[in-house]
């Protein structure tokens, strides 16, 4: 990732990216030294943001096991990120290879090392785009091949909406999603808060001000009304590492530590 010959032409090189910084957090290599430095500061104040985002990353796996369990087979991941081990196209064609993934995400560094791990895979593609721009997401080329509007579908929303701010009108954003999926349909989302550790997350808030994706932070009550449209699978609304933990020592001795807040809603 040093070499800017190779690099896509619209990737920024001078602001640390979200999507690079998680992906130095989780011991990827698909970052540069503008996102290393915004990250060290982070961990200098946060000293547990690696497992944090380790944890979050462990809910998403979790969620998508679920949804596998539940029948589901097409997968819809916005805001992705840069794919490492354990990535839902893993996970879904491991138990069924003929299940369906869609990747999508802004950062080009994301969308271009995503196309070239999913070379090949012709039931897994990546479409680079905002979150908001749903009908170019919907109407890609790339789900009209890999998604079927009248089936239940997956929609993986994991650590992406504090990057929406208010402005953006983020419960507007979900409702035409909603409005979108078949029943019997679920959304996996993940979300940071400032509920029981405020300074932590207001360091982070900080830090990430000056970055190309600033962070929001919601209380409970505000992340349950985002997802008012759907029905959350038990235990609900919960720091992510209560989230149908795989073993006890994965639940946290103090799981609000984690920053984040995890659901699984169901399109009933």
């Amino acid at each position: 990732m040093t070499d800017p010959s190779r690099l896509p032409s619209d990737v920024d090189l001078e602001t640390a990216s979200a999507a690079r910084c998680y992906d130095y957090y989780l011991g990827g290599s698909h970052n540069f030294e503008v996102d290393r430095e915004l990250a060290r500061k982070v961990e200098s104040r946060v000293p547990h943001v690696k497992p944090l985002a380790q944890d979050n990353r462990a809910f998403l796996r979790r969620a998508v096991r679920y949804c596998l369990r539940q029948g589901i087979r097409q997968f819809l991941d916005i805001g992705s990120g840069i794919p490492t081990v354990g990535n839902v196209h893993e996970i879904a064609q491991d138990l069924d290879p003929e299940a369906r993934v869609l990747y999508v995400d802004n950062e080009p560094v994301a969308v271009a090392h995503s196309r070239t791990i999913l070379e090949g895979n012709d039931r897994a593609d990546v479409v680079q785009a905002d979150l908001a721009e749903i009908d170019g997401i919907l109407g890609s080329e790339q789900a009209a091949r890999l998604l079927d509007p009248e089936q239940p579908i997956a929609v993986m929303m994991v650590a992406l909406f504090h990057f929406v701010p208010d402005s953006a009108r983020p419960a507007e954003i979900l409702r035409s999603y909603h409005e979108w999926m078949a029943p019997g349909s679920f959304l996996g989302f993940s979300h940071v808060t400032s509920d029981h550790y405020p300074e932590l997350l207001q360091s982070i808030i900080d830090l990430y001000a000056g970055s190309s994706n600033p962070v929001t932070s919601r209380s409970h009550d505000e992340i349950r009304e985002l997802l008012a449209d759907f029905e959350l699978v038990d235990p609900g609304l919960v720091y992510v590492p209560e989230w149908r933990p795989d073993t006890e020592e994965d639940r946290w001795q103090d799981p609000a530590r984690s920053l984040v807040y995890g659901g699984l809603g169901h399109k009933v």
